[in-house]
């Protein structure tokens, strides 16, 4: 499609879990049955009066949300326009991971699970995995690229220190791509008794319209936030960064079908789109199978996946969310990217202008506001979607 068809519900996904091209369930005989009865069972269980009294407890109880719609004023003085950040910093544990995690691991007890798998880049989600499993009493194993593990040394402190199992993955890039595998083998090898909470958008149907659901809380926020803020719902753009989605799709869930609001995703581009060092899915990739979802992945003319590099491990990701890929095609969404070195000037930008230390994978969102021909009318949320505090030993190098 060249242009956006007002028609379009772009927050729900057909009964097959697909996203106009994308989506799906692509897996393998031994899990039919657990992604069966997940996908039978998600909607009524996510709709359940006593499931959602207690996932907003907690959420707001152990959480800490809502989390602050923060005015940036020195930043708007500089761009020109109405900034605002959507502080999902300050959730506990430092990112929007935990919205997600609390409500799988909800959603585990109901279905009898035992065991919680996960993957993770940059380590949040591991830390909000190991978190909610330790708060339940579940045990609790996160499958984590070796490459990741040497570079988020404090979140493998952490996980550890929760109770969990941190495995490392030491085949291909040895990053997400690779814990995502070897954390789908463990489910196969475990399918009855265990639950895989994904940390993303992405994967076989129902997982990436149930993260999404779970991340809406997020936009949900914003738009009482602007409200009172400002006297409309609506803010002109919403930036977040992109590695596989779920920060953006969470930020952009209650904006999708607003078509007056620009959502912005910003990808790893690493060394450069072209370098062959780069995660910008949009740019280099092509429609393919990933992790049990028909997507847009970067990938070789017969189909093998091409490794990505970010500084970022959360963005790190050599693929999108079939959502993602939707908004993409249809243009709903305009996809941008932000090198190694951008994100790491912004990162340092917006700590000494706003006192905010920021993700490595947030400061990709923040380089691209200059970018975006901003009037002084013009009201944007930028999501916040973590702290920088794992990133300080990258930091570190550069100051």
């Amino acid at each position: 499609m060249s242009i956006v068809n007002k028609e379009i519900d772009f927050q729900t996904p057909n009964q097959e879990g697909y996203y106009g091209n994308y989506g799906g369930a692509y897996i393998p005989e031994m899990l039919f049955s657990n992604v069966e009865t997940l996908k039978n069972q998600y909607l009524q269980i996510l709709q359940d009066p006593d499931f959602q009294k207690e996932f907003h407890a907690l959420l707001k109880d152990y959480v800490g949300r809502p989390t602050p719609l923060f005015k940036a004023e020195r930043l708007s003085q500089e761009l020109g326009a109405i900034i605002y950040l959507k502080r999902e910093d300050l959730c506990h544990t430092g990112a929007h991971k935990i919205n997600n995690t609390i409500g799988q691991i909800l959603l585990a007890q109901r279905l009898g699970k035992k065991k919680i798998i996960a993957e993770t880049g940059a380590g949040q989600h591991g830390v909000a995995t190991a978190t909610v499993c330790a708060l339940k009493g579940m045990d609790c194993v996160v499958y984590m690229g070796e490459k990741d593990i040497e570079r988020q040394a404090p979140n493998v402190a952490r996980m550890k220190m929760l109770g969990a199992t941190v495995v490392p993955a030491k085949s291909g890039s040895k990053t997400l791509k690779d814990a995502t595998n070897e954390a789908i083998r463990a489910w196969i090898n475990e399918p009855n008794e265990t639950h895989y909470i994904i940390g993303s958008v992405v994967g076989p149907h129902p997982y990436p319209d149930m993260v999404a659901k779970f991340q809406s809380v997020i936009s949900a926020e914003m738009r009482t936030q602007l409200l009172e803020q400002t006297g409309t719902e609506l803010p002109t753009h919403v930036v977040a960064c992109v590695g596989g989605g779920s920060n953006a799709a969470g930020a952009f869930y209650h904006y999708l079908n607003e078509l007056s609001v620009q959502l912005i995703a910003v990808e790893a581009a690493g060394h450069g789109v072209y370098s062959g060092m780069s995660a910008a899915t949009t740019q280099l990739g092509t429609p393919g199978i990933l992790h049990g979802s028909k997507s847009i992945i970067m990938q070789t003319a017969d189909g093998q996946v091409t490794e990505p590099h970010s500084i970022s491990a959360g963005l790190d990701y050599p693929g999108i969310g079939p959502l993602h890929a939707f908004l993409y095609e249809s243009k709903r969404g305009t996809f941008l990217s932000a090198t190694d070195e951008e994100a790491l000037a912004s990162a340092f930008h917006l700590s000494k202008t706003e006192g905010i230390i920021p993700a490595l994978e947030t400061a990709h969102a923040f380089s691209v506001l200059p970018k975006l021909g901003l009037k002084p009318t013009d009201v944007v949320i930028v999501c916040l979607s973590g702290r920088g505090d794992k990133d300080l030993s990258t930091y570190m190098q550069y100051l």
